[in-house]
């Protein structure tokens, strides 16, 4: 067999393979080029990137679970300037493309740091899972009238192709889906964390100084498989889809229920090189379905 067409589309923007860095478990991406290539992946999707610089929450801010982790590390990061500065003169060093994971506190901030950006990055992804400060702090995606006009606003800002970041913590995702397709979205990414919660039974005391904080890993990816199937059916956008592959066969699984592409998240904090290995292994399962391109595979999902 030849090889392997592993190019996908998303918005426009071509990606030479579906495998894509989740946002928050990679840094801005540079860092782990010490392990491999970044040029080897279809794109890099940088951590949250706020207007301003943020300290995050304190620590404990990471707790091992069963199959999973969770962290309420609260968007740590050096700002819009710093970035704009530094960390893309890093990543252009690299042939892949670059996603801008942005969450502001408020719609004006998401609008400003994707008005800034131009057409620096590739695309944009916009994270609605953050809270609204003028809000009483809650979500934005947690409500689709919300979904629909956060995504109209920044949408209008936006010189590159849009993705919403869709919340897991709500009722039916297929209504936020729908939402930020009214509200002009290119792309959808899910699922961002699950909220959950620990608690140290010899203290009786949350093992995060936050109390509670988003669920990664293995032990959510039933739930975003769900998801991303649910999504695929409602909408025509493309989907990046994420939450707790650690294998090429994952990833597969996510292209059967619908995904053009996979975000490896929790994964690159156990094993750095994750990323390449899981796109190798996802080329060895399409030679031995005899599939000669990775677009074939896409919503192939049987249901009973």
């Amino acid at each position: 067999m030849n090889d392997i067409d592993l190019t996908v589309s998303i918005a426009g923007v071509t990606l030479k393979n579906p495998i894509v860095t989740a946002s928050g478990t990679v840094g801005n991406g540079w860092e782990i080029s010490r392990y491999y290539d970044l040029s080897e992946l279809g794109a890099v999707c940088v951590k949250s990137i706020t207007l301003n610089p943020r300290e995050g929450n304190r620590p404990p801010r990471i707790a091992e679970t069963p199959s999973g982790i969770l962290n309420s590390v609260g968007l740590q990061n050096k700002g819009l300037d710093f970035f704009l500065k530094n960390d893309l003169n890093n990543l252009r060093k690299f042939d892949t493309k670059i996603i801008a994971n942005i969450s502001g506190g408020t719609i004006e901030e998401n609008c400003e740091i994707a008005g800034r950006l131009g057409n620096e990055v590739d695309l944009i992804e916009l994270n609605v899972s953050c809270p609204n400060v003028k809000q009483g702090g809650i979500a934005f995606g947690t409500n689709p009238a919300m979904v629909k006009e956060i995504t109209q606003r920044v949408k209008d800002k936006c010189k590159v192709p849009l993705i919403v970041k869709l919340s897991p913590n709500v009722t039916d995702i297929t209504e936020t889906a729908k939402a930020a397709r009214q509200g002009g979205a290119d792309a959808l990414s899910l699922i961002n964390t699950l909220i959950g919660m620990k608690i140290d039974v010899n203290t009786a005391k949350p093992v995060l100084a936050n109390n509670i904080g988003g669920l990664s890993g293995p032990a959510i990816r039933p739930i975003a498989v769900r998801m991303v199937w649910q999504v695929a059916c409602c909408t025509d956008l493309p989907i990046i889809g994420m939450g707790g592959i650690i294998s090429g066969e994952d990833a597969a699984e996510f292209i059967i229920a619908g995904a053009t592409a996979v975000a490896v998240g929790s994964a690159n904090i156990v094993n750095p090189a994750a990323g390449l290995e899981i796109k190798n292994q996802l080329t060895d399962y399409l030679k031995r379905k005899g599939i000669q391109s990775v677009s074939k595979l896409r919503g192939t999902v049987k249901i009973n």
